[in-house]
């Protein structure tokens, strides 16, 4: 078997692999992504995690960030919503672009593909062995779909820690065993989204929670309520549904939707949130579409403008907030991040909260930031092998910071700052 030689493999496309493998490309490095899935971007495309949330002004590493925007923008796939977030994306129109993207900088792509075997040395990864559903000419392989690739550098994009923890690399201890619940988003289309946007801009007062503005002509708007028992305008519409049997209490107790770029009629739902951390994944989807079911229902019956909507996308992967984190050079903390500690090498600035959801009502936490916090490059470095990173929700850092780290701009900064260090 002939084996296949880059300078970087990035196992994962999704948001922190696909900048990763972008810069490398552009600064002429050979690179590899490794995908399971048949597309990229993973929690922005497969997951529906849109919008992007909006981070610090003075955040750094931003040009991968500004180069999909703009070719997004170009496509109709993309707007900057009023509040000067410019992370509205289409999941579907992403997909497209990351592959444009992918083949300008160079970088090859195996879709449908998974790492079968590590060959390793001592604190180095020496190559890998691919399986491959789709066998591509652009690889030498003479032994059916099993691909022999060798590299300079591996960088775990899977999000979990999945190839580290093939390596068996050190994982970070969860002390106090926390957790945040999963969602598994969807799409409604059909919204007579001018109806709602005035029913609800009149319904809620509060603009910190409800929001509507024109971009490009078009209509675009966020809304929320949680079980929480703060002040939120649409509790009685909630406690009415319950009464009546249209939705659960488990239901209820999350529900945040936006408008999706592009598109005249649909509206994006980052709920629901399956709050029963004990459910296997299967069970977890299941349990997350009956719930969609359900929620589909009430807003057709209770919310103007949803007359005539109808369920449209279902996210294929499950939205995760907590992985394993791997242990790396440099361990980041809460201390660390709200003190605003500097750092020589940062890969990302950020001022985005601490934001992590509970399984029970009054329990989530949303602590704002006085300072802007740097991540350090060492935290993307592994403590078991020189030529090992890691980018993504499994970097090295506790529990606390990687609620705030876990956001889609930082994952960019994250990838296009270790390839900076890597060129």
């Amino acid at each position: 078997m002939k084996t296949n030689k880059y300078d970087v493999v990035i196992i994962g496309g999704g948001t922190a692999g696909v900048s990763c493998a972008w810069n490398c490309g552009k600064k002429g490095l050979k690179t590899l992504i490794v995908e399971s899935n048949s597309y990229l971007g993973c929690s922005i495309t497969s997951s529906l995690v849109i919008p992007a949330m909006k981070t610090s002004d003075n955040s750094i590493n931003n040009n991968f960030f500004n180069a999909l925007y703009n070719k997004l923008f170009s496509i109709n796939g993309a707007i900057t919503y009023c509040d000067g977030n410019r992370g509205w994306f289409n999941p579907e129109l992403t997909k497209i672009v990351l592959d444009i993207m992918m083949r300008e900088a160079n970088v090859d792509v195996l879709f449908e593909s998974k790492v079968k075997e590590i060959k390793q040395g001592k604190n180095k990864i020496l190559s890998i062995y691919i399986e491959a559903i789709n066998n591509d000419n652009k690889f030498d392989n003479n032994s059916g779909l099993l691909l022999h690739i060798e590299s300079k550098y591996y960088i775990d994009g899977t999000g979990d820690g999945n190839f580290c923890q093939k390596l068996n690399c050190k994982i970070l201890e969860n002390l106090e065993n926390n957790s945040q619940p999963i969602s598994l988003r969807f799409i409604m289309s059909g919204v007579n989204i001018q109806k709602f946007s005035e029913w609800i801009m009149a319904y809620d007062a509060d603009r910190n929670v409800t929001t509507s503005c024109t971009v490009q002509g078009n209509t675009y708007l966020s809304t929320a309520y949680t079980w929480d028992s703060a002040k939120w305008a649409l509790s009685p519409i909630f406690r009415r549904a319950i009464e009546n049997g249209c939705i659960t209490e488990q239901d209820s107790n999350y529900f945040q939707i936006f408008s999706v770029a592009g598109t005249p009629d649909a509206i994006a739902f980052n709920c629901p949130r399956i709050i029963n951390n004990n459910l296997s994944r299967s069970e977890a989807y299941m349990q997350g579409r009956m719930s969609i079911l359900r929620l589909s229902q009430f807003c057709k019956k209770y919310l103007t403008g949803f007359e005539n909507a109808y369920i449209s996308s279902i996210a294929n992967s499950l939205g995760v907030r907590v992985s394993n984190r791997i242990k790396g050079k440099y361990v980041y903390t809460y201390d660390d991040l709200i003190s605003g500690k500097t750092f020589d090498n940062p890969v990302l600035i950020s001022n985005y909260p601490v934001d992590i959801h509970s399984d029970k009502k009054d329990n989530s936490t949303l602590k704002k930031v006085i300072h802007e916090y740097q991540l350090p490059l060492e935290s993307l470095m592994s403590a078991d092998y020189e030529n090992l990173f890691m980018i993504g929700r499994c970097i090295s850092a506790d529990f606390k910071s990687q609620a705030a780290l876990r956001i889609i701009p930082s994952c960019f900064s994250m990838g296009e700052g270790l390839a900076k260090y890597l060129a």
